[in-house]
């Protein structure tokens, strides 16, 4: 894909939604911190629901370890993996406590070394709660990114630093949220919906997911091959064809 076309998808993508937000709900970087945790193979709006009610009680670093794990426990057991995220919870509550006077780290080494968070997660933080023009590649973006042939590659790691890189600057602060929204609500995973897509015309995947009529203009569309007006290949020399050596084989037997 050119630079061209990578612009106009991200200008088309920017006039259709001009202030992405993400979809958990949080009012401190400290709360969102903790909502990306806990959205690992759970949905944001799970999520949400589970935060609606731990955020009124405990929504700091200390409030979360002095609540510690039997009591996280009950307010996130909706959540796939929910022992392992309340473990991790209230680990990186306490780390932020008392190694980070309370604040969430502005570092991806240092929110690196927090319970429960990968790089996707720190990098969440980074662009959502402070602005850092980087992208956190989910499932959602790796797919976008591969399908549509933005930034193909093997891994997300690979996706991320070519999006990075190949991203216009002016759109990398929100490249996140536009790509990971497109692929969770257009681009899906099994029947993406490439006949309402408004970048359908820019992807580079083969095989869109189009409407029938759409698909028959398309065939209507393609020049008709002409037959061949050529003359068929002579037999091989020193061959016969088929139908001569029977003929020749008959009037053998006749004059036995």
């Amino acid at each position: 894909m050119n630079d061209a076309k990578r612009r106009e998808i991200f200008t088309r993508l920017r006039g259709a939604n001009p202030s992405p937000r993400s979809e958990l709900a949080y009012t401190t970087p400290f709360e969102l911190l903790v909502s990306v945790v806990l959205s690992a193979q759970s949905t944001d709006k799970g999520v949400n629901r589970c935060t609606a009610k731990l955020y009124p009680v405990a929504n700091t670093p200390a409030a979360i370890a002095r609540l510690g794990v039997e009591g996280l426990t009950p307010f996130i057991a909706s959540l796939g993996l929910f022992r392992n995220k309340a473990k991790a919870v209230v680990g990186l509550a306490e780390l932020i406590e008392r190694e980070h006077g309370g604040q969430v780290p502005r570092t991806r080494e240092a929110l690196e070394r927090l319970p429960g968070v990968g790089r996707k997660t720190a990098n969440v933080v980074l662009n959502t709660a402070f602005g850092e023009p980087v992208i956190a590649v989910d499932t959602h973006i790796f797919r976008v990114a591969n399908r549509t042939g933005l930034a193909p590659g093997k891994d997300v790691a690979e996706v991320e630093r070519k999006l990075e890189r190949t991203t216009p600057p002016e759109f990398l602060r929100d490249a996140h949220h536009w790509l990971i929204l497109h692929g969770r609500y257009v681009c899906v995973a099994r029947s993406p919906k490439c006949g309402s897509c408004l970048i359908a015309d820019l992807c580079e995947f083969r095989d869109k997911n189009l409407p029938d009529d759409d698909r028959s203009a398309k065939a209507a569309a393609k020049p008709v091959r002409k037959p061949s007006t050529r003359p068929p290949a002579p037999p091989a020399r020193g061959r016969q064809p088929m139908a001569k050596t029977a003929r020749a084989g008959a009037r053998r037997g006749r004059s036995r």
